[in-house]
């Protein structure tokens, strides 16, 4: 019994160190951005869900400034949660994607059927 008891105790411990260490990994990956539009994209920008508080440009992270389609772009000063987009294309259209779901350390993506809310 004591030694059913120990490792009990010892696979507890590996699991909460594997727990543990999976998070740690996710924040140190960077969070990424997967233009999956028939777009270059040259302006994003991000706003808590439901606000019109948008952080900065975040192509700007991009050396050319741009995100070409199927292209990845870091995402900096993004914390995980639900957020609207605004993003800018290199033809001049302007889109609002509401509700794109950001997670530490993931990728998150914006496909060109979600793209309904644009202007010109």
């Amino acid at each position: 019994m004591a030694r059913t008891r120990a490792l009990q105790k010892i696979l507890a411990a590996g699991m909460l160190l594997a727990a543990i260490s999976a998070d740690a990994l996710a924040q140190s990956r960077p969070t990424r951005f997967w233009n999956l539009t028939r777009h270059t994209i040259s302006e994003l920008y991000l706003a808590p869900a439901g606000s019109s508080d948008f952080g900065p440009n975040q192509c700007k992270n991009d050396k050319d400034g741009t995100v070409d389609p199927d292209e990845r772009l870091r995402i900096t000063g993004v914390a995980s949660g639900t957020y609207d987009a605004k993003l800018k294309d290199v033809s001049g259209r302007s889109c609002l994607v509401r509700n794109v779901k950001v997670e530490a350390g993931e990728i998150f993506s914006i496909e060109e059927k979600e793209l309904v809310a644009c202007t010109r």
